[in-house]
Order: C-alpha cells, then sequence, then structure tokens
C-alpha cells in the first residue's frame, strides 16, 4: 500500500494554506518559487495564539505591543520589490516576529534585521532558532533608525515600518552603489505610500511609490 499523504487531521492548516498558495500563485505568476518559500514558512507560529486560525488568511495580524505581521500579499510585494538574489546583504528595520527575516534567508539572502524592542528581538530570536530558521540570520536589539553601520554596506535594505516623514538618513548612506531600499513612509493615521528607491552615482532615484498602511517606525 503507498504511503498516506499528508491530511487535514496531521496538519489543520493544510486546506487554508493550500487556498492561500493558490491565491498568491495568482497574484504572482511569475514568482513561484518566491511564493513556495513563503508558504513553506508555519505562519501560525509567527503570530499570537489567539489568531492561529487565521494565520493563513491574507491580512495582517497583531502580534505584541501593538505591532503586526504584514499579509503574505505586502511580505511577497515587498520582497519582490528587493529583486532578491542569493548571497546579498540586507539589513531589515523591524524585525517584528521574525516572518519576513526567515523569508529573506529561505532565498538565501545574508539577513541583518534590527529590532528596537527587546522582548520581540527576543522572541524572534528564540522562535528562529526553535524553527532551525536562524541560518544566514544576524539579529540584533537596536534602534533601526541607526542602522548597522559596522556592518555596512547593503546591496538591499527593507524598513518594515514607517517613518513619519522620510526614510532616515543613516540607512541611506549603509546602501551600497547600486543597492535597492524598500520603505513605507508617512505618520500614522495619515497618507503613506511604500518607496522604492535605487541608489545610483550616490544619488537616490524612486521607481515606485504606492499607497499602503504599516504601523510607525519607534
Amino acid at each position: 500500500m503507498a504511503a498516506s499523504s499528508v491530511t487535514a487531521v496531521d496538519d489543520p492548516y493544510l486546506f487554508s494554506r493550500m487556498r492561500l498558495a493558490e491565491s498568491l500563485h495568482r497574484e504572482f505568476p511569475q514568482d513561484g518559487e518566491l511564493v513556495d518559500a513563503l508558504i513553506s514558512l508555519p505562519r501560525e507560529l509567527f503570530v499570537e495564539p489567539a489568531s492561529r486560525f487565521r494565520a493563513y488568511e491574507d491580512e495582517a495580524l497583531p502580534i505584541r505591543f501593538g505591532q503586526s505581521i504584514s499579509q503574505p500579499y505586502m511580505v511577497l510585494f515587498m520582497t519582490r520589490l528587493l529583486r532578491p538574489e542569493a548571497g546579498l546583504r540586507v539589513l531589515e528595520i523591524g524585525t517584528g516576529s521574525g516572518y519576513q527575516t526567515a523569508l529573506l534567508a529561505r532565498l538565501k539572502m545574508e539577513v541583518f534585521s534590527l529590532e528596537i524592542l527587546e522582548p520581540l528581538y527576543r522572541e524572534a530570536e528564540s522562535r528562529l532558532r526553535a524553527l532551525n530558521l536562524i541560518s544566514g540570520i544576524h539579529l540584533r536589539h537596536g534602534d533601526g533608525r541607526l542602522g548597522w553601520p559596522e556592518m555596512s554596506p547593503f546591496q538591499r535594505i527593507l524598513v518594515t515600518a514607517a517613518p513619519a516623514e522620510r526614510v532616515p538618513p543613516a540607512l541611506r548612506d549603509q546602501l551600497a552603489e547600486g543597492g535597492v531600499l524598500v520603505a513605507p513612509v508617512g505618520p500614522q493615521g495619515g497618507a503613506q505610500h511604500l518607496s522604492l528607491e535605487e541608489k545610483v552615482h550616490g544619488r537616490f532615484k524612486k521607481v515606485l511609490s504606492i499607497p499602503v498602511r504599516f504601523v510607525p517606525l519607534v
């Protein structure tokens, strides 16, 4: 008799995960590898226990200290904007639960991630280690607005919370020539936009700007 496949009894999130995978493959038809990398992450373990039944809904969910885990669509969209490539060094501002961090590492990028809220930093580190997802990830408790200067320059910078007015100058200084920076900008409750910029000959060229809503960069 052939070995039985995984069932909903073995994995209570199986069907909801499959539905999300189908939806994301439709939204990102040219990015199957990226979608598969995200779906392979157990999102239910990156959210609060009370929200686990909603883990594979395509929406943002609250985590501790007024923070949130972005909706899977937005995580994929921002990652796609980064133009991920194996071996690139990426600075992530706002580790949060570690979900985006784990995806970047799954794509074989070397990730340097900063989290200003120490309890979140410690939880993310513990979670990533327990899930054996820590390879290629460097975590630090600190002020993301200052970046990680001693490890710069970075080929990619991803900011996962919104500075009120502009991307902090220290982050711009730490982006390598030819690099890409993706960040939401704007006040909480006001007009925010997701910006994609490239550094060309020392100057920043804005490539994309679309309306979004993110928690503030603290």
